[in-house]
């Protein structure tokens, strides 16, 4: 047998043409599909060929006229320095194995939506795979992004102020959109001088020992705070004990001197978690110092490498720290490190296995760590979703099972067993949203698996299946807490349980929803990115889940990120095709949805740099799109709209930071 190499492109191999073996080559042109060639490795080569063999990159030919350009998420990490990605794809399979408990959602066959031909996204789905990995300063930063040119104005602008040295010659070369370039790029410092100074003050701690003994707020206040925390975020973070939660918290305050520095910390966190949701008034600024300082603290006693730390307690506070920091956005973008320590420390306490395999213990401590448990997966599953990066935990990892639908005072009278309360209506207790999220479980370590995984390959048919899951669940959620909805459930309750689990969809749909002008059979992916986008932006009335999204930190400020992408890009591409149409005053009410949108987000980014937030990026990136749509409008130029547009937000933004 001849074991010659195949040099003809993967397209011209499965049509079965001659290939001119171009990159891109002439059929993949004028077919305007991904042009592919298989790279062999350097021993197959030599057992073949002697001499050395070029390996071709796949290449998608642009749009004529346009260059590719990274999508909005691209605009918040300009000038970084991108690594090439691999060209290779490779299937992905999902083979989960967990235990009967956490396999509830997944026992059942889903039907997914009708599926479009595998044959017509196949190549869209080679191109969408790869991520783009970014060298920022000391860390790896992975975005996953895809081509929109709709952004092209906006980067270019962007890359001139800050100054890339992108987007030479064309209309940028105006003595009057080059004096407003000049201008942003000075308030873009500004702003950056600020923020950094800014950020000095709140990392200029004290010792942990003098914050923990001192900074302390009137215990009339402190309870009303951790009043607020158990009301709101102990339904879906199921953490701590209520009772034996009060009973340290009476003790801490009689005499906090001879007070375990765990419960201490603990008290102080819930109290900081709590803040968040209170209305401080004039107050704020000197409310914030303190309870940063508290997390700080936190952090600092978890860093010991002592045996005290690795107890229950301890895994509790690890807990807290880690949820202080996102509702405060106290390093919220780096929890999945610190998941990953507080996964290994719940399996060094063996968490991971279920009580009933460990040494006899009371219904109450198994109970807890089943909730415990059950907290850290769910932790560990948002911070991989956020950063682009593995789980740390698989189903074929633990045993424990799902904790009891059971409130905390039946667990203290219970003596050997506990029965579960059935989930229907009337079924509601503290534990019941926790369970909910627990069924989604699986569905959405699949889904991690498959955006996260090096060696997985985004297939539509896939995309389309595990959505079909997640909806699924957020329908059983909504239906379950409707039927009980005169026990005690709030707003904010259906909103953050939605939230944790919609959010998912995003970037399962968001790369091929930028592909879908080009083929109209990924319009369903765009349909789900901006329902889910929408939810996001305008949930359920809630002053209280308002004010998670206006403080949050790593979650929910990457959920607003990935809506606000999803959002600008349908409505630049909206009005680009009524322009091309001529239809832009004929039918303006869907587009007047989506500007509002911006508007409301806008908004709210304006909200969060009052709260503490120092990027500015996303309240200029959205000012930016609504000029870019209304000068398209209006037949304006974009360019000249866009800069004015960077250039008065920024000097907004600098007046709230230097406020």
């Amino acid at each position: 047998r001849r074991r010659r190499l195949a040099l003809s492109c993967l397209e011209c191999r499965r049509r079965k043409i001659k290939c001119d073996r171009a990159d891109p080559c002439r059929h993949c042109v004028s077919a305007r599909v991904q042009c592919t060639f298989r790279i062999y490795s350097h021993d197959m080569e030599s057992s073949i060929h002697p001499q050395p063999q070029p390996q071709p990159q796949s290449r998608l030919p642009p749009p004529p006229g346009q260059g590719p350009v990274q999508a909005a998420q691209g605009l918040l990490s300009a000038g970084e320095v991108t690594a090439p990605t691999e060209p290779v794809r490779t299937s992905y399979a999902s083979t989960p194995t967990s235990h009967s408990n956490y396999q509830n959602s997944n026992d059942r066959q889903v039907n997914a939506p009708a599926c479009p031909d595998h044959n017509s996204v196949a190549d869209l789905e080679s191109g969408l795979q790869d991520l783009h990995i970014i060298l920022n300063t000391t860390r790896i930063m992975r975005f996953r992004t895809s081509i929109a040119h709709e952004f092209a104005p906006i980067i270019t602008c962007f890359a001139r102020a800050s100054g890339s040295g992108a987007g030479e010659g064309g209309p940028w070369h105006s003595p009057e959109t080059e004096a407003v370039v000049g201008q942003i790029g000075e308030l873009l410092r500004e702003c950056k001088d600020t923020a950094r100074k800014i950020k000095a003050g709140r990392h200029a701690s004290r010792p942990p020992n003098a914050v923990l003994g001192t900074t302390l707020p009137q215990r009339d206040v402190a309870a009303e705070m951790a009043t607020l925390y158990f009301q709101f975020f102990e339904s879906t973070h199921r953490i701590l004990h209520t009772s034996s939660f009060w009973s340290g918290f009476d003790k801490f305050w009689n005499d906090p001197e001879n007070t375990t520095a765990d419960s201490r910390l603990t008290v102080l966190l819930v109290v900081a978690i709590g803040s968040s949701l209170y209305d401080h008034g004039e107050g704020r600024g000197a409310w914030r110092s303190m309870v940063d300082q508290w997390v700080y603290a936190a952090e600092a006693w978890l860093a010991v490498p002592l045996k005290n730390r690795l107890t229950v307690a301890g895994l509790q506070v690890h807990c807290l720290t880690i949820l202080a920091r996102q509702m405060l956005s106290v390093g919220g973008d780096l929890v999945w490190v610190s998941v990953g320590s507080l996964i290994h420390k719940a399996m060094e306490l063996g968490l991971h296995r279920d009580p009933k395999r460990l040494p006899s213990m009371s219904v109450l401590q198994a109970e807890l760590r089943r909730r415990l448990w059950a907290t850290i997966v769910e932790m560990a599953i948002q911070a991989s979703l956020d950063s682009a990066m593995p789980p740390r935990i698989s189903l074929d990892e633990f045993d424990t099972e799902a904790p009891a639908n059971v409130n905390d005072d039946e667990m203290e009278n219970a003596s050997s067993s506990l029965l579960s309360r059935p989930r229907h209506a009337g079924g509601y207790t503290s534990t019941s949203i926790q369970l909910l999220l627990l069924d989604s479980l699986p569905t959405r370590l699949r889904t991690l698996q498959l955006l996260n995984g090096l060696h997985s390959s985004l297939e539509y048919s896939d995309v389309l299946a595990l959505s079909a899951e997640i909806s699924d669940a957020c329908r059983a959620a909504t239906a379950f807490m409707r039927e009980n909805k005169g026990f005690g459930i709030l707003p904010f309750h259906r909103n953050m349980a939605d939230y944790l689990v919609r959010r998912f969809l995003l970037p399962l749909h968001c790369p091929f929803a930028t592909e879908a002008q080009s083929n109209p059979l990924l319009y369903g992916s765009v349909k789900v990115s901006l329902d889910t986008a929408m939810s996001i932006i305008a949930p359920e009335p809630d002053e209280y889940f308002s004010r998670v999204m206006a403080v949050g930190g790593g979650l929910f400020r990457e959920g607003f990120r990935s809506a606000m992408t999803a959002v600008a890009l349908e409505l630049l591409v909206h009005v680009q095709a009524q322009h091309l149409d001529g239809t832009l005053h004929r039918n303006a009410q869907y587009r007047g949805v989506l500007k509002q949108a911006v508007r409301d987000m806008i908004v709210l980014s304006v909200q969060r740099i009052e709260q503490g937030e120092t990027n500015v990026k996303a309240h200029m990136f959205l000012s930016m799109i609504l000029a870019q749509a209304e000068a398209t409008e209006t037949g304006v130029s974009c360019e000249q709209a866009i800069a004015q547009s960077a250039r008065d937000s920024l000097a907004f933004c600098l007046t709230l930071l230097q406020a």
